[in-house]
């Protein structure tokens, strides 16, 4: 399943708006490990030309130069360590 479609749910469950300047990046395993997706670079490059602050993508992401963009990148590698980011 999407993250942006995961965090959607819980967001509606803690009754929390999530920041409408985050967008997510990444496959949800049936663990809650957060799985990486193809073309990475190119997702984050478009979600900081769109006005995107901040991206959560996998923290399984590899050989990318996260160093290269502006915008803030939250690596993860469970849900719920995005639970506790997102929602304390």
């Amino acid at each position: 399943m999407h993250l942006a479609v995961i965090t959607d749910v819980l967001s509606s469950n803690f009754d929390v708006a999530i920041d409408k300047q985050i967008a997510f990046a990444g496959e949800v395993g049936l663990t809650g490990e957060i799985r990486p997706v193809n073309r990475i670079e190119q997702r984050i490059a478009e979600a900081q030309k769109l006005g995107f602050k901040e991206i959560y993508l996998s923290k399984y992401n590899k050989g990318v130069d996260f160093s290269r963009f502006d915008i803030k990148i939250h690596q993860i590698e469970r849900v719920e360590k995005m639970i506790r980011t997102l929602f304390s």
